[in-house]
């Protein structure tokens, strides 16, 4: 990303990482998105590990057994997909989920043949990146600790992140992609005004290059399908942005 260039984080901090935490390796060769992918794993209860190598992948995947590989494609010495292919010729049971920014259709049946569990492709949401992170790993370790709840509640509005559905007082709400994201990143923080800026951060991806009023707009469609079947929850704060409330318009 132009303009940005933060510290690598550190591969390995003190070792494998006992306990109830999940454990999840980064690799990419792009720091900015390896800073920003383990403050937000870390932020939400994982133990996280970082590389930019393809042999740093695999030399840390031996060396401390991640539960979960958030793994890029391109990498300057080899292809993710090898990388894949040779962690499961050694015998690692773990979840691997491709990050690329190649999404043909042959890569995504490339990943997934090499032994992938997802493919996520660039630009992406970290909120869903956490949330396939989440889902591999219920899938390939039943009753393993994944961090927060997958159903999100507040006042009588749920959000279900397995199974991607949000119910108002018990009923479905149909959702676009997008609108389910920014009801999740308003849910994760109720009663905090939220600026558009960073709605637009947080829900369009971190190198989204169009301006704040598709902000306006959408929460403007996610308010519409919530209030069918309730009072209104999304507050407007005049030069500040939006709330999650359960207040009342003066």
């Amino acid at each position: 990303m132009p303009g940005s260039h933060r510290t690598l984080i550190a591969p390995c901090e003190g070792g494998p990482v006992s306990g109830a935490q999940a454990r999840v390796l980064v690799v990419d060769d792009q720091p900015n998105i390896v800073d920003m992918l383990a403050t937000v794993l870390r932020f939400h209860g994982f133990a996280v590990s970082s590389a930019g190598t393809a042999a740093d992948a695999l030399r840390l995947a031996a060396e401390e057994r991640p539960d979960v590989v958030v793994l890029d494609v391109m990498l300057p010495d080899g292809d993710g997909f090898e990388v894949c292919r040779a962690l499961r010729a050694a015998g690692h049971d773990l979840g691997v989920v491709f990050l690329t920014a190649r999404d043909a259709p042959g890569d995504k049946i490339a990943g997934l043949t090499y032994g992938g569990d997802d493919y996520v492709t660039k630009p992406f949401s970290v909120d869903e990146l956490v949330a396939r992170v989440r889902a591999v790993l219920r899938r390939i370790r039943p009753g393993a600790p994944t961090g927060a709840a997958p159903v999100l509640r507040f006042s009588d509005v749920e959000l279900d992140e397995d199974a991607l559905q949000v119910r108002r007082a018990g009923r479905l709400i149909e959702l676009s992609p997008t609108e389910f994201k920014l009801l999740r990143y308003f849910m994760q923080h109720p009663g905090r005004v939220l600026s558009r800026a960073q709605v637009l951060d947080a829900v369009w991806s971190y190198d989204f290059g169009g301006t704040s009023n598709v902000v306006d707009t959408y929460v403007g469609y996610l308010r519409r399908k919530l209030e069918r079947h309730g009072p209104p929850l999304i507050a407007t704060r005049r030069g500040f942005g939006y709330v999650l409330s359960e207040e009342k318009p003066a």
